[in-house]
């Protein structure tokens, strides 16, 4: 194992870690700055991949915007520091689901011809590449992507909109 390997298992382990935390923590400050450490390690895996545009990207819009925002309003508001966040019992049919269809995209991906251009290296981390690859290849993933992000987005609205009762 070299040391290109090592640091691409810690920026790994970072990522599941603090993003498990995140998910299973009770109070909501605990879960943003674990938030913080996710968006790191996804940096350092973007770096690794020499994406260094997303890299840049994840540091300013993610961790330098959403989520200083975030803990800004969380820390400024009065009773919103000591919160416990109530998920209620959890949906394992939902995430088994979800995540078999992630593995299943993943495990597409890779085994595609795309990565086999260059042996050891993603041919497709430049923007060119990435922006050709989500309009031609892979356009179908990119649409529902978009439709599921829209179906988020409804669905926090009508949350947010509905009545006290």
């Amino acid at each position: 194992m070299n040391l290109y390997d090592l640091i691409f298992y810690l920026f790994a382990l970072l990522t599941i870690v603090s993003g498990f935390f995140v998910v299973s923590s009770k109070n909501i400050v605990h879960s943003a700055f674990n938030l913080i450490f996710t968006f790191f390690g996804v940096t350092g895996l973007y770096v690794l991949l020499g994406a260094d545009f997303l890299a840049i990207v994840q540091i300013m819009v993610y961790i330098g915007g959403i989520l200083v925002l975030l803990l800004f309003g969380v820390m400024l508001t009065h009773k919103a520091t000591n919160v416990e966040i109530k998920s209620g019992s959890i949906k394992v049919i939902p995430a088994v689901i979800g995540v078999g269809i992630f593995a299943a995209v993943l495990i597409s991906i890779m085994l595609s011809s795309h990565w086999k251009d260059i042996p050891g290296s993603i041919p497709s981390t430049t923007i060119y590449g990435l922006g050709k690859l989500l309009v031609t290849d892979y356009v179908l993933i990119f649409e529902l992507l978009a439709i599921l992000l829209l179906v988020a987005m409804i669905g926090a609205a009508s949350i947010a909109r509905r009545e006290k009762e």
